[in-house]
């Protein structure tokens, strides 16, 4: 099951560490997405590795993916919406946003059991 983390505290931890917190963020959204998800991508790990090896690019298509696989299980996100802020350079709003979506789905399970 995912893990409900706080989207105040990622972003913080991510500011004060200058960005480190925000990797280890992206590996956990990443895995906890996938298994949230019948839309499965590159595990966390894996993920970071393709971004550095095609200098960026991949967090692209990352971004996008993020998006659907949100809106496959929370119909909050969309893809392009995650796209957009990522080619901006606002990538820690996207972070915030599907880590807020899977908060939400992680409450509505823990209500359903």
């Amino acid at each position: 099951m995912a893990k409900k983390r706080s989207v105040g505290l990622a972003i913080v931890f991510s500011l004060l560490t200058f960005g480190i917190y925000g990797l280890y963020w992206f590996i956990c959204l990443t895995n906890d997405s996938n298994k949230l998800s019948k839309i499965k991508t590159a595990g966390g790990v894996t993920a970071i590795l393709f971004t550095i090896i095609t200098c960026g690019i991949y967090s692209y298509y990352w971004f996008y993916m993020m998006g659907k696989k949100i809106e496959a299980f929370d119909n909050s996100s969309s893809g392009l919406v995650h796209l957009l802020l990522g080619f901006f350079g606002l990538g820690i709003i996207s972070y915030a946003l599907a880590q807020g979506a899977i908060n939400r789905f992680a409450e509505s399970q823990k209500a359903v059991k």
